[in-house]
């Protein structure tokens, strides 16, 4: 017996739906979220199967729009097949069963639940990652989050700056820098910057551990005591307290994203397949976690090296109709897989020879440096899922021996 279940998900409810084999709806019910939600939804389904539930083959699939979160582990928990179900194949689904645009919460668990009855098979299941892989993925994406923070936040203290004090922007290079967040924190604005003694700027530097430290506190000295143009008196100081603002922003995101990457290296050494993932050249503990963490861990997952690269996004499509056949980068795609793998295949060009003789092979056939690159992550992803497979360490021999034949045109 199969029951088909579609789960229209929001923050304090869900509205399901169950379906029979033939289509027809069984029950439906807007449920709470948490564990009454959930005993009522096993409730739901235990009223269709029956008394002698242990007797009956049942198979419990549940479309929901999401593959996180404590409802989709309870799901998984409780045996049901959960596959979770892309919005963007929702959306196109939902213009399958009705053209008129008409949408409601009840109409998506229908259209849900109908989804996974027909096509259940092009559906990617939920695969159940180990609760160490989950870890890492949690730590990780915090991480990388408050790095992109710390960019956007750096990238508006420079905007600022331009505006009413250019000559911090030729004093300092890094403006996310410990150094540079202590100096502007004491000196934001252009008149008490050129005060600044070589004692208070040779610390700050001394304090970030920098070297050539004499030749550079005298060059941000000279560029904080140049000339240029400003603004208002009463416009420049309202342009620092804003920059005290960001300063102080800037300076707690660095000091949290030192603490998470003691997390991350943490969570990730404990992990059985780290030293796996350790000996592909371009990775190292962060960026390693990155990518163990966005691939998961679940047994099965990927049933070829294909599915793997397909779904780290470096493998391209094919568009043919007709006489027309044109081969594009896929666009769809886990973007923090895809950066980390990204950075692997550029870090990978000076750590494997292999890695670096596919490249140039590809440039000297006038690939671009970006399709070259996203090709030697392609052919890294599928080396990782071989390694994973076999659970052996990376060999450079090994790895690249289809490749030592050069390339045809």
């Amino acid at each position: 017996m199969r029951l088909f279940v579609g789960d229209d998900w929001a923050e304090q409810h869900h509205d399901v739906e169950l379906m029979d084999a033939s289509g027809r709806r069984l029950a439906k019910a807007r449920l709470p979220e948490g564990v009454a939600g959930m005993t009522k939804l096993h409730a739901m389904i235990a009223e269709q199967v029956g008394q002698d539930v242990e007797a009956a083959d049942v198979d419990v699939l549940v479309g929901i729009e999401t593959d996180r979160g404590p409802w989709v582990q309870a799901l998984l928990a409780a045996g049901y097949t959960v596959l979770a179900v892309n919005p963007l194949q929702a959306a196109r689904y939902r213009e399958r069963l009705s053209v008129s645009g008409a949408k409601s919460d009840a109409a998506d668990a229908h259209m849900l639940a109908d989804m996974v009855r027909t096509d259940s098979h092009q559906l990617r299941p939920v695969a159940g990652d180990s609760a160490e892989a989950e870890a890492i993925k949690v730590v990780t994406r915090a991480h990388k989050t408050l790095i992109w923070e710390r960019a956007r936040h750096a990238q508006r203290l420079r905007h600022a700056l331009r505006d009413y004090f250019p000559a911090a922007l030729e004093a300092f290079e890094d403006l996310a820098a410990t150094d540079t967040l202590e100096l502007l924190a004491k000196a934001p604005d252009p008149v008490s910057a050129a005060k600044l003694t070589i004692g208070q700027i040779t610390a700050a530097l001394k304090r970030a551990r920098r070297r050539g430290i004499a030749g550079k506190a005298a060059a941000i000295q000279v560029a904080l005591r140049t000339e240029q143009l400003g603004q208002p008196a009463a416009v420049t100081a309202a342009y620092a307290a804003t920059i005290k603002a960001a300063v102080a922003v800037l300076t707690v995101l660095g000091e949290q994203i030192k603490a998470l990457q003691g997390q991350v290296e943490d969570h990730f050494g404990r992990h059985p397949a780290a030293e796996i993932v350790l000996s592909q050249p371009g990775l190292g503990l962060v960026l390693g976690a990155r990518v163990l963490a966005e691939f998961g861990d679940a047994e099965g997952r990927y049933v070829n090296a294909k599915a793997r690269k397909n779904y780290a996004g470096t493998s391209p499509i094919t568009r043919a109709s007709g006489k027309k056949k044109v081969v594009l980068a896929r666009y769809v795609h886990n973007d923090r897989l895809i950066d980390a793998l990204d950075s692997q295949a550029f870090t990978a060009l000076q750590a494997s020879p292999g890695a670096r003789a596919y490249y140039d092979r590809l440039r000297a056939r006038d690939v671009c440096h970006h399709a070259a690159l996203r090709q030697v992550a392609n052919r890294l992803v599928g080396i990782l899922h071989g390694c994973l497979k076999t659970s052996t360490l990376y060999d450079e021999a090994t790895a690249w021996s289809h490749h030592t034949k050069p390339l045809t045109a």
